[in-house]
């Protein structure tokens, strides 16, 4: 498959996925006003995946496949043809999680928008450019619950520890390229990382949480390998569609 519908499913696959997972939590959250707040992130992301989505049908429909939407790339793919990051995939757990999963995502999100922002491909940096105005509200917004819990009862910063525990091991992947992001944009890895590292280093020294060290990172996903995690939310993600072929409302 051309490496720039390959890049841009990934985009598409990581904001969708996530976007699914945080959505079990409308009508759940905490408070009112949080379970508003991570629902409005939701659609965000959801919005910013319908983008990515639609870019990437239009160059398969023009690379000579038939009838492909966006609808199609969400709703009739399978596990191994998702591209999404692991991260993305991992079960909410309690609120320490969700939000921790959030902030890592997002200010991987941030850094790595921005590289594509000064790319070449006009389609990319104006998803990016205005993607990058709602990542700022989901950097803040996450960040600060992230030091909420890490800084406040012992209760809530033992659940932020096993938070990082349970994730960090998925971060590494944002840092490991594949064939086709090689070949389709010339993004620094090495300054992502050095950018996301900074970042969430600050955020946990304020929250009083530790900085993981020499820990294994599970990859896979981009190229298709997923935990077992995907196949529950593609099934109920994907449930009337393919129950109910081109069912219209």
């Amino acid at each position: 498959m051309n490496p720039l519908i390959q890049f841009t499913l990934f985009l598409a696959d990581s904001n969708l996925i996530l976007s699914q997972k945080n959505a079990e939590w409308c009508g759940h959250g905490p408070i009112l006003e949080q379970d508003i707040a991570i629902t409005n992130i939701t659609l965000d992301l959801l919005g910013q995946a319908r983008y990515f989505y639609q870019y990437a049908a239009e160059l398969m429909n023009q690379a000579g496949h038939t009838h492909i939407t966006e609808d199609s790339l969400a709703y009739l793919r399978t596990e191994r043809e998702f591209k999404n990051l692991l991260l993305c995939e991992q079960p909410n757990g309690d609120w320490a999680q969700t939000v921790l999963r959030q902030f890592f995502y997002s200010v991987y999100q941030q850094s790595l928008y921005q590289q594509i922002l000064q790319q070449s491909n006009s389609q990319l940096s104006a998803i990016a450019e205005k993607s990058l105005k709602e990542i700022t509200y989901h950097i803040k917004w996450s960040s600060e619950w992230v030091v909420r819990l890490g800084d406040g009862t012992p209760l809530s910063h033992h659940k932020m520890l096993q938070a990082i525990k349970a994730l960090w091991p998925y971060t590494g992947e944002f840092f490991t390229p594949t064939d086709f992001e090689k070949e389709i944009i010339p993004i620094d890895y090495e300054k992502l990382k050095m950018q996301w590292i900074d970042s969430v280093q600050n955020v946990l020294e304020e929250a009083g949480l530790p900085m993981p060290q020499n820990i294994f990172m599970h990859t896979g996903g981009k190229l298709g390998s997923h935990t077992e995690h995907l196949g529950y939310i593609l099934a109920e993600m994907q449930y009337l569609q393919r129950t109910y072929p081109n069912a219209q409302w």
